[in-house]
């Protein structure tokens, strides 16, 4: 990754995984240059497994078949310390790398299964464990790729950054979730602000649902201030650095008038480039 391109001294199946972390995950695609040459190709392969599970949801036209590919993804996962990947690119690239345990990766996939769920989240305490059980679980992993020691000293760091960047993520992702049907606000604060199932659904924004959001992104910036106050060394920093750019998107989604159905939640790239390098440069999350 040497190269402008990205991909100098990665393997095919490895350069497939980072175009697809290029188009899909920029952000994580982005603290790959700030992480130790040799643990970016465990990076990238655990980040593509993350991807491919993560969207499973998005990508099946029902619940049953969503089921499916992620029991595929569990039974891939059991043959990976025999080399059997069945081609999955993303699959090959966790067997090349060889930095986690299949048991790991698995957990990645059952935690996932929640996805699936036409369910609403019963209050922020469960819409927490989701997070910490999907986006902590992947930094996690990605610290101790990258220095299990220090990783193991930084669990509180890693657990709050995880929720912050995923409650951000699920900010970001309303309108997506609502025009699949799918609710990833708790029931406690839909109730406590109001807010009508149906209208986020619809894609109408209001008052109410306006309240909901600013209470979210409040638990967010939460957990984004317990991460920075919790010990961490700075070798394991690149597999936090995501939760870094979690201030600028909720910036944009704590504007006035801000309505998340007709402005795309987005921070430009340079701008996010610059936000990682000075916090890279700080040596902080």
């Amino acid at each position: 990754m040497a190269t402008k391109s990205g991909t100098s001294g990665l393997s095919q199946n490895m350069r497939i995984c980072l175009d697809e972390l290029r188009t899909h995950d920029h952000d994580r695609f982005l603290t790959l240059l700030f992480a130790p040459p040799l643990k970016r190709p465990a990076l990238v392969a655990l980040y593509a497994f993350n991807l491919e599970i993560a969207r499973v949801a998005e990508t099946v036209s029902e619940p049953m078949m969503g089921h499916i590919r992620l029991q595929w993804w569990r039974e891939t996962l059991e043959g990976l310390p025999r080399g059997e990947t069945r081609g999955h690119a993303a699959a090959v690239a966790l067997h090349e790398a060889g930095a986690y345990s299949p048991a790991a990766l698995a957990a990645l996939a059952d935690a996932r299964e929640r996805d699936l769920s036409e369910d609403v989240f019963e209050d922020m305490g469960a819409l927490e464990a989701y997070a910490e059980a999907t986006s902590s679980s992947v930094m996690r992993l990605a610290a101790q790729a990258i220095n299990a020691e220090k990783a193991e000293a930084a669990g509180e760091a890693i657990r709050h950054a995880g929720i912050a960047y995923a409650l951000t993520g699920l900010l970001r992702a309303l309108p997506l979730h609502a025009s699949q049907g799918r609710l990833m606000l708790p029931a406690d604060i839909l109730l406590a602000r109001n807010v009508d199932p149906h209208d986020v659904l619809a894609g109408w924004m209001n008052g109410e649902l306006r309240g909901a959001i600013m209470d979210v992104a409040a638990r967010a910036r939460a957990h984004l201030a317990s991460a920075r106050a919790a010990p961490y060394d700075a070798a394991i920093l690149p597999a936090l650095l995501p939760a870094s750019l979690c201030d600028r998107y909720l910036d944009v989604m704590s504007a006035p008038g801000f309505d998340p159905f007709k402005t795309p939640v987005e921070v430009p790239a340079f701008r996010r480039q610059l936000r990682l390098i000075g916090r890279s440069f700080q040596r902080k999350i």
